[in-house]
């Protein structure tokens, strides 16, 4: 069992305590960057290291810390603060289940360990020998976006014991079984860096680099920014400008420039249509062009025609979206079947 310290896990840690009462080990994943804690300030991990005891004594299941962080320094940091100075937006967390949770922590442990439970919310099913990834039940807890890049050895290992519940269902199941942890708020933001602001993050790895602010459509400077890398397309809050309310719409890296457009005009600014690469399909590639997308994490699907060309892909949405950016995941679906995912290029 992968244990966290929030509630989540630590449910999906009772829950399959009662099944296989001795068959369970836990293991908390060491992946902060002690770096980053002494530039940066506090991050949680003491407190979900003490969290996570606390419900391990409490089911007497015996806990394990794995030390991963030269593995996520190398697959996940490094990819990225490589995206952001390339003016894209990196989704770290996808990466992080792919290639530390359900990847670097599946070649440390023993192989004696069939299966690794999570507290994710998502649900796998086997199909004409085929492992299949499902949607949860909570469309706002649903967190198929982020598994879409696992492989059929990885989802074959894989138990999700929350899949088939709500939030509220695992709140009330943590009250009821008086978990030391049951009120604990979610955590929130990427994976390693706990309650330290992005922005601190980034600053550390990339610094800062003033550039102009600048309306899309007039070409008019507006005002300043400290570096597009602090920017994701459809931010709005944080520009620092008036008479707004104002939308990132665009980045110039060459240029060092971030292109905004008003609200009024945002509808124009909209796109209905984007390329992807890097497909990866759970199972197989789909048989249909009618499939779903999400474009981010959240309960939103939108219907869409998919159209590809090996591991390249060209989406047409049923409407158009404010917020699509270069380095963004688009995620596929069909009904409840997570299908795979593929990385925004242009």
């Amino acid at each position: 069992m992968l244990l966290s310290g929030g509630v989540d896990s630590s449910v999906a840690l009772h829950l399959l305590r009662e099944r296989r009462p001795k068959e369970l080990r836990a293991f908390y994943l060491k992946i902060w960057l002690q770096e980053e804690l002494e530039d940066l300030g506090d991050c949680p991990w003491q407190e979900d290291l003490h969290y996570a005891r606390q419900v391990c004594e409490m089911a007497g299941v015996p806990l394990e810390v794995v030390p991963l962080q030269r593995e996520y320094e190398q697959h996940v940091v490094s990819y990225t603060v490589a995206e952001l100075r390339a003016g894209r937006t990196p989704s770290a967390d996808l990466l992080c289940n792919e290639r530390i949770k359900f990847g670097a922590f599946f070649d440390a442990i023993d192989t004696n360990f069939k299966r690794v439970a999570s507290g994710h919310y998502a649900q796998t099913s086997t199909k004409e020998g085929l492992c299949q990834l499902s949607r949860s039940p909570d469309p706002v807890k649903d967190q198929t976006y982020f598994l879409s890049r696992l492989s059929q050895q990885q989802l074959a290992r894989c138990w999700f014991p929350l899949g088939h519940l709500t939030k509220a269902q695992v709140r009330n199941e943590a009250e009821e079984r008086g978990l030391p942890n049951r009120n604990r708020p979610d955590s929130q933001g990427i994976c390693f860096l706990g309650k330290i602001p992005f922005d601190q993050f980034i600053r550390h790895h990339l610094g800062e680099l003033p550039g102009v602010i600048r309306e899309g459509n007039s070409g008019k400077v507006l005002g300043e920014h400290r570096g597009y890398w602090f920017h994701t397309i459809g931010q709005r809050k944080g520009l620092g400008l008036s008479g707004g309310p104002w939308f990132v719409v665009g980045k110039d890296v060459e240029k060092n420039e971030i292109l905004v457009t008003h609200k009024r005009e945002l509808e124009v600014e909209s796109r209905s249509t984007f390329a992807v690469e890097e497909l990866h399909w759970i199972a197989a590639p789909p048989k249909q062009q009618d499939l779903e997308v999400k474009l981010r994490h959240g309960p939103n699907l939108l219907p869409c025609q998919l159209t590809t060309d090996g591991g390249e892909g060209e989406v047409e949405l049923s409407r158009p979206d404010s917020g699509i950016a270069p380095g963004q995941f688009a995620v596929f679906y069909h009904q409840e079947t997570c299908l795979g995912s593929g990385v925004i290029s242009r």
